[in-house]
């Protein structure tokens, strides 16, 4: 039976990502105890917990218990104590190679709008209330990773930077079918949003998007959008948003500025997933959205609210848990309209906890949704 079980890689990394990983553990202790669901739990480096380990950010052992495992989750990397490596020794290289060897293409950024923290917008109540959009931005591919790239002299000593946006057909078909999927189960639209007014890859982007729709998804809802009026628009009207998909230079720059119609960087998740195996499994990871905040580290301030999300999304797209998932968020909305607030999200009038007890304050109300 014990095969069965659902196999989990943790990754605390640096700064504040041991003491928010602590509980996660706590929900998936809840899950076992409550729900008799057994995660198989192994834990490894990343960063510059590696580093210092390990002399490497990310070692081969830890790199193949990542492609082993059901999902990985992680916490943060980085901080200024390995500001002076070279540039291929640095923490983030441990994340990027994470994603590179796992071939995750997609990356899921949601933009919840929680009751409780609407007045932390910086947009009107009436615009921000409500909201829950999901951008999906295509990973591996675009400008940061077209050839020809480089910087070089020119003949008459000045110098020219070139960068290659550059897309192929299955790299958009991929994406865009992850996109179509997610909608099915929300609202079943989607936004795509590119530059076919005045580039070639996006012309190619809006057609293959709209192929895909056609003969694979004709119940979802697709429209097409430039990606700086899409830009305007989530200022603008952020609601009328379901799920936006889009490249990587583009979805970088949007994905951004949605999580900030939040008002709270601590609160958002994110998925990385990659291609489906002929049993319908991804190899994903899961991270939260903020940094490793050195600032704050061991201090016991930092919200784990971020990562507790992510772990709600890793049951939801990769181990098929839904109403699990849906107790963790509601569980989440509990806690938030009970008052409970970590140094990043504090309002006036509300209780300001640590980060343990806006954990263990979690599971309790878990036990309350999930009864």
């Amino acid at each position: 039976m014990a095969n069965d079980n659902k196999k989990l890689l943790l990754l605390p990394g640096d700064g504040i990502g041991p003491e928010v990983m602590v509980e996660v553990k706590r929900v998936i202790d809840w899950l076992d105890r409550n729900r008799g669901i057994i995660f198989d739990v192994s834990e490894g480096l990343v960063g510059g917990a590696s580093i210092d380990a390990h002399g490497t950010p990310l070692t081969d052992e830890t790199m193949a218990q990542a492609l082993a495992v059901d999902a990985v989750l992680l916490g943060a990397v980085g901080g200024p104590k390995w500001d002076d490596l070279p540039f291929e020794q640095k923490p983030e290289r441990g994340l990027l190679r994470l994603r590179k060897d796992m071939e995750l293409f997609a990356n899921l950024r949601p933009a919840v709008v929680f009751d409780a923290l609407a007045e932390a917008s910086t947009l009107k109540l009436d615009v921000v209330k409500g909201l829950d959009i999901m951008i999906v931005r295509e990973l591996t591919g675009g400008v940061y990773f077209g050839e020809p790239r480089g910087i070089e002299t020119l003949p008459d000593g000045s110098r020219r930077g070139v960068n290659t946006q550059v897309y192929d057909t299955h790299e958009i078909e991929r994406i865009a079918r992850v996109a179509f999927e997610l909608a099915r189960k929300r609202s079943n639209r989607v936004c795509s949003a590119e530059k076919a007014n005045v580039m070639e890859s996006g012309v190619l982007w809006r057609e293959e998007v709209q192929k895909v729709r056609n003969e694979e998804y004709p119940d979802v809802e697709l429209s097409h959008m430039y990606a700086d009026n899409c830009a305007m628009q989530l200022v603008r009207n952020p609601r009328q948003f379901d799920v936006i998909v889009t490249d990587n230079l583009f979805g970088d720059i949007l994905s951004d500025e949605a999580a900030m119609l939040t008002g709270s960087l601590g609160m958002l998740p994110s998925a990385s997933l990659g291609g489906a195996d002929e049993n319908g499994h991804r190899l994903a990871l899961y991270e939260p959205v903020h940094g490793s905040a050195p600032d704050i580290a061991g201090k016991g301030q930092a919200n784990p609210l971020a990562v507790v999300l992510s772990f709600a999304m890793c049951l939801r797209y990769s181990l098929d848990m839904v109403e699990e998932a849906d107790a963790i968020e509601a569980a989440v909305k509990a806690v938030l309209d009970g008052g409970l607030r970590t140094a990043d999200i504090m309002q006036p009038d509300k209780a300001r906890v640590s980060t343990r007890v806006m954990g263990e304050a979690l599971v309790r109300e878990l036990g309350k949704v999930a009864d």
